[in-house]
């Protein structure tokens, strides 16, 4: 009676909210769009409440069920449960980074402790668990397909990796560290928007536009306090300093690792991953940075000899070298000696928007994607812009959202998420809506969004992401579009970057913004010529981050430790040269401080070995190979994380990847 009694309250409560709270009841929208016409800062909480104790019910009915538990009665029934607090997460999460007022912040963080005690009552449940490892044991005996047990596989391991097998007394640490986790990775995220903020007050250019501020500035002492105040964001002893937020998260990490059995948090996250273990990352990485390292000096030699013509002009006093700040400066300047490449002279072909159908007209060539512009659709800010996507046979493939403008309110960088999840319910197929985030330069001086070549690259990444999503033909919504290992991930998005710059599909999309002329050849050639130039920085930068991060999460103990001490030992031992500095230094690390990429930032370089060997086939069969890109899709855009992802793999490939295609592709 007391059950019955529940259902009704909640039923109840859902009928007398759902007149005012939008996330209540369906969105009448087109595609499944949220509304954010009627979507309010006041209707996030109560939905998030409402959703909990929705979906703590559908618990409760799955573990009270009297039958033996089967993959439908357990798996299938919580796969469907949690509906508005997916709704209403979706949108507040993916909101506040992307539009994140003061009032929104506020609001997430009441959210999250909400959120954080409600995952842990679910995926502490004795009840649920036991039915959970009963189908778990008997996995091989069910019948199932590899979709159904990669599904089972990974609510198993959410109990187990949530500390289901601990003691009372330990479950309640555990809850307590799953919380102050989830308020610190968000104050770290806000400290840093703080922060990027402040950097573009003083100097008049968002972070996003930091780069090519470095390339284009003569003044050696402007470049400096550039340099020098983009790399102390986060450590400037100010109320936004990250510096103790890094050692109490470590701190917490160590020790929910050490509670689960592992050493390190390293050990703890990296354990189901491809790599396997903090050892297979570990060399991987350093067998990249000599030979990075090795190139990179090449690469200040080439700058130094510009650098000394500067001195010999009196522009420099004797004795200048090369300095990190004088990096991006210098390496233009080498550019255009080497190659008579100027940003100055690509960027007028490369319109946002063309950039974008270039994109879109891609994925026509090879998948017959067609794109239709939605108009008067619900939007959470005036800048974004919406299309359908549908097949080759006119039926819907989902819908994708773009949002590439900084703003005050959009923390740095470029992301993918999803407002939709693409899964089958009650038979039918919920396609999803995708957001493209970005930050790149706004239309300005009567000019329109001029792109430079790395945030084309930019653009074509993260619309791989979106593909991933989109094409996504997968049954439970844990394993669809880009719920994968972490480093399969950019596989997805990778590939996608190697069209970009290829002459054909330039001369689809690279047109002058006044003359509509296609980008010459000449110009192409120049583009063609450069396009491995700079790799000895880019890829020394990047793999030396990566190597930071390993090394926070290989820690077992902070005891003591001061993390800019730490992380200048870090980049001693892994030979990082002065002149360069990790991609992202410790207190500005939201990939990993405030994001999913926790010992995990290898990831990109891990998944370039399998993006380059993957276009190396598509450069054997033709850029456009109809049957080739067909089998990309069906092995691996279509498949989520349905299957291990090395299987994955191998149906598209035929053989496993070939660890030299990274090496190759990036002339090193």
């Amino acid at each position: 009676m007391k059950k019955v009694l529940f259902a009704l309250s909640i039923i109840m409560a859902a009928v007398s909210c759902n007149r005012v709270n939008p996330f209540l009841g369906e969105w009448e929208t087109p595609y499944g769009i949220p509304d954010f016409n009627q979507i309010q800062e006041k209707h996030y909480i109560p939905a998030i409440e409402y959703g909990i104790r929705q979906q703590q019910g559908e618990i409760d009915a799955i573990i009270a069920n009297p039958d033996a538990p089967t993959f439908e009665n357990v798996v299938e029934a919580y796969e469907r449960s949690g509906a508005v607090l997916d709704r209403v997460s979706m949108v507040l999460f993916n909101v506040s980074e992307s539009d994140a007022t003061e009032s929104l912040q506020k609001i997430v963080e009441q959210a999250l402790p909400l959120i954080s005690v409600h995952s842990d009552n679910i995926f502490m449940n004795p009840y649920f668990f036991k039915k959970v490892e009963a189908l778990y044991n008997d996995i091989e005996n069910l019948g199932l397909n590899q979709e159904q047990k990669m599904a089972l596989k990974k609510l198993y391991n959410s109990f187990v990796n949530n500390g289901i097998a601990l003691s009372e007394a330990d479950q309640a640490r555990m809850r307590e560290i799953n919380l102050e986790l989830s308020s610190l990775s968000n104050t770290f995220g806000n400290n840093l928007l703080a922060e990027n903020n402040a950097f573009a007050e003083e100097f008049g250019i968002s972070v996003s536009e930091y780069g090519g501020a470095m390339a284009a500035t003569e003044d050696r002492a402007l470049r400096e306090k550039m340099f020098k105040a983009y790399a102390s964001r986060g450590n400037n002893g100010n109320e936004y300093d990250n510096k103790d937020l890094i050692v109490k998260t470590m701190a917490l990490r160590i020790e929910k690792a050490k509670l689960l059995g592992y050493d390190t948090p390293a050990d703890m996250i990296l354990h189901d991953k491809m790599a396997g273990s903090a050892e297979t990352v570990d060399e991987f990485l350093s067998s990249l940075m000599a030979p990075a390292i090795a190139k990179a000096k090449e690469e200040i030699a080439d700058m130094q000899a510009v650098m000394d013509e500067d001195i010999k002009a009196g522009l420099l006093p004797e004795g200048s070298v090369i300095e990190p700040w004088d990096w991006a400066y210098y390496t233009e300047k080498v550019r255009k000696a080497k190659y008579a490449l100027d940003e100055e002279q690509t960027k007028p072909y490369f319109q946002m928007e063309n950039v974008r159908q270039g994109v879109f007209d891609l994925t026509t060539k090879l998948w017959g994607l067609q794109y239709e512009k939605l108009e008067d659709i619900p939007v959470y800010h005036p800048e974004v812009e919406g299309f359908k996507v549908t097949d080759a046979d006119g039926s819907l493939i989902g819908v994708i959202l773009t949002d590439y403008f900084p703003r005050s309110t959009k923390r740095g960088g470029a992301w993918m998420t999803n407002f939709v999840n693409q899964e089958v319910l009650d038979g039918e197929d919920i396609r999803p809506v995708i957001v493209n985030v970005g930050n790149f330069a706004k239309p300005a001086d009567g000019k329109p969004s001029l792109l430079t070549l790395d945030n084309v690259e930019t653009l074509f990444h993260e619309f791989g992401h979106a593909l991933h999503g989109l094409l996504s033909q997968c049954t439970y919504k844990s394993v669809s579009g880009t719920s994968v290992a972490r480093d399969f991930v950019e596989l997805p998005s990778q590939i996608m970057e190697n069209w970009a710059f290829q002459k054909e599909v330039l001369a689809d999309y690279a047109r002058h913004y006044e003359t509509g002329e296609i980008i010459p050849d000449a110009l192409v050639e120049k583009i063609e010529a450069a396009g491995n130039f700079n790799q000895g920085f880019m890829t020394t930068e990047l793999a030396a981050a990566s190597i930071l991060d390993l090394k926070w999460h290989m820690l077992d103990s902070v005891e003591g430790l001061d993390p800019m001490a730490f992380e200048a030992e870090a980049c001693k031992e892994m030979g990082l040269i002065d002149e360069i500095i990790p991609r992202y230094r410790s207190t500005y690390f939201a990939h990993i401080f405030s994001g999913g990429y926790s010992a995990g930032y290898y990831s990109y370089l891990w998944a370039e070995v399998l993006d380059k060997d993957a276009f190396e086939l598509f450069l054997e069969k033709g850029i456009f190979d109809k049957e080739t890109a067909m089998s990309f899709r069906r092995n691996v855009l279509e498949k989520g994380g349905s299957d291990e992802p090395m299987d994955l793999y191998r149906r598209f490939r035929g053989a496993d990847p070939d660890a030299g295609a990274l090496l190759r592709g990036r002339g090193l």
